[in-house]
């Protein structure tokens, strides 16, 4: 599927571990201000694609890769790995605060980045707790440890550390599949309004998820060597209702195997 104002773009991206080619040849346009919702079966290769944009595989030992991958049409291995994971943020899977207080979470990395000034990191740290939609629960109690916070405020927390260093593109990987239900539509309902200024790319299991929170979807396969491949991409409610390929229709029903 090819969109006029794209983002995020891979062209006969593979991936190998070693000699284990983990993707196969993934043809995508990732459109700007959208949600795009990678799905499919554990072990096809979902994490490891997300990892791609902001170079995460490259801290493994033994990865290599074909293709070429793009940010606003800038091959993202010309680019200095450090520089493009400000521009690419990444939320994972359980929330991982640093044992330190909500304040010094979100000022780490404008902290990195240079920036000293107590007036201006408490300008970010606002700006940031609020785009989290954390700032109103916290604001009273910003030297408090992150890790004393509930799992969806610690989640919402990850999001403000990685909306303080103004990234272009966030990617989450299961944020909210150690989240109770509760904390969930609340992760859910601040993805929807983050899709304003960023591109969002989320990889879940819970096709519900899927389906309520994204404006595209992904879905990826295995083929016999355990490669995962793209299958097909599209909007949600399409990928949902009128999937072009069976074997879409049958995992997204749950009569996949």
């Amino acid at each position: 599927m090819e969109f006029q104002d794209v983002k995020l773009e891979t062209k006969a991206y593979s991936l190998y571990y070693g000699d284990f080619r983990a993707l196969k040849s993934v043809d995508i346009q990732i459109p700007r201000n959208a949600i795009t919702a990678i799905i499919g079966p554990s072990g096809c290769g979902k994490s490891t694609f997300l990892r791609t944009f902001n170079r995460m595989n490259d801290l493994i030992s033994g990865v290599r890769v074909d293709g070429d991958v793009f940010i606003d049409e800038h091959n993202v291995f010309a680019m200095d790995p450090v520089e493009l994971r400000f521009c690419v943020g990444m939320v994972f899977q359980r929330p991982n605060p640093f044992p330190k207080s909500i304040f010094d979470n979100v000022a780490y990395g404008p902290r990195s980045h240079g920036i000293r000034d107590r007036a201006e990191l408490a300008e970010i740290v606002e700006k940031s707790l609020r785009g989290a939609v954390l700032w109103d629960e916290v604001k009273d109690d910003l030297n408090k440890s992150g890790l004393a916070l509930s799992g969806g405020q610690q989640q919402r927390l990850c999001i403000a550390r990685a909306l303080a260093v103004e990234p272009d593109v966030i990617l989450m990987d299961e944020p909210a599949s150690a989240l109770d239900p509760v904390a969930t539509l609340k992760i859910e309902e601040l993805i929807q309004q983050l899709k304003r200024e960023y591109t969002i790319v989320i990889v879940t299991h819970n096709m519900q998820q899927a389906a309520r929170a994204s404006d595209y979807t992904a879905f990826f396969m295995m083929d016999e060597d355990r490669a995962g491949y793209l299958v097909e991409h599209g909007p949600t409610q399409r990928m949902f209702t009128n999937p072009q390929e069976e074997i879409t229709e049958r995992y997204i029903t749950g009569r996949f195997g």
